[in-house]
């Protein structure tokens, strides 16, 4: 019988031995793509919609309880910088909102769910893959408010009007009909209502992936988008998301676009050429994110929310790509943010 090796970041589980270690940190954050996406996420739930206390917000009911003596402590404690959402349930900040209802479309292994339910009252997470869900779950089990579901973001069960905040990391790429998604999504959003979006760009910058980028080039009419199934159409993309297009679905929809810019260039491109998606086909167990899982018997997943201490210098790595190639329109992704007008 085949052996499986499971590897959490938080603890290291081999089936043929006892050994155990744990390292309560979520490794993700060390690659530069995730942790950027990570961050433009934050900065947008702060900005779209912690900011809405001071049109009379008030704050959700909290999914964690607090010892008692933070209540009396100095504002200067209080007004915790964003940085602090990510720290374990025990100290979880959760900043104000008048956001009621919200959903992370395509939430995956459920890494950034702690984070955007202190935006809301209640946040659902829904994914076509039953074992993410099941993972989900687990590692955001004392988060109260939050709830996981299965569901297809091309034919979304919910009602009409249903959400005031929208989600979604990296997953239209993945639906075949990525105009059909945000038609979804357009429908069960209320009016007023926010979308905040990432996804891999056709315009990625030749580092990241010149073999892909030189074919595009020199391609002929009606051929395929790629040459490899690595690089920049790694980890299940059989296309990526054009600036044009999505504009264009976007628009159509209903949408109005508040916000449309580039994540990760050319130096982020140069120090994840490759190797990412080859070491996400090893240890990845949902490697290509589809329906069913598939993979190899060395598993992978996150076990904690924790940002490593090593990740200031991923942090460095981004501040100097953007100091160095921000001019350029050339990204591995993109960052959006949607409006539903009222």
């Amino acid at each position: 019988m085949k052996q499986r090796t499971v590897i959490m970041a938080s603890q290291v589980q081999l089936n043929f031995s006892s050994i155990k270690f744990h390292v309560p940190l979520n490794f993700k954050f060390l690659f530069p793509t995730f942790r950027n996406r990570y961050l433009f996420f934050r900065g947008r739930l702060e900005k779209y919609v912690g900011a809405q206390l001071s049109q009379g917000g008030s704050r959700p009911p909290s999914t964690v309880d607090r010892p008692p003596s933070t209540v009396d402590r100095p504002p200067s404690t209080v007004d915790r910088p964003p940085s602090t959402v990510d720290r374990p349930p025990s100290t979880v900040y959760r900043p104000p909102s008048t956001v009621c209802c919200g959903l992370n479309l395509g939430t995956g292994e459920g890494d950034y769910d702690q984070m955007i339910a202190g935006y809301c009252t209640e946040l659902t997470g829904c994914d076509v893959n039953e074992e993410d869900l099941a993972h989900a779950r687990a590692l955001n089990r004392e988060v109260t408010n939050l709830r996981y579901e299965a569901n297809n973001a091309l034919a979304l069960t919910y009602a009409d009007q249903s959400f005031d905040l929208i989600v979604s990391c990296e997953v239209i790429e993945h639906v075949g009909k990525p105009e059909q998604m945000v038609r979804e999504m357009y429908r069960v959003m209320k009016p007023g209502g926010i979308a905040i979006m990432t996804f891999p760009s056709r315009e990625f910058p030749v580092t990241y992936d010149p073999v892909n980028r030189i074919w595009q080039f020199t391609r002929s009419d009606g051929s395929r988008e790629y040459a490899i199934s690595q690089g920049a159409y790694a980890f299940g993309h059989d296309y990526l998301i054009g600036s044009v297009d999505f504009k264009k679905w976007a628009t159509a929809a209903g949408f109005e676009i508040v916000e449309f810019q580039g994540l990760s260039r050319h130096l982020v491109g140069l120090l994840e050429v490759y190797w990412t998606g080859i070491a996400q086909s090893i240890f990845k167990k949902n490697a290509r994110n589809v329906t069913a899982d598939t993979g190899t018997g060395l598993t992978v997943r996150p076990a904690s929310t924790k940002e490593p201490a090593l990740v200031f210098i991923t942090d460095f790595i981004l501040w100097l790509d953007r100091m160095l190639f921000g001019w350029t329109n050339r990204s591995v992704g993109k960052g959006v943010v949607l409006r539903k007008p009222v």
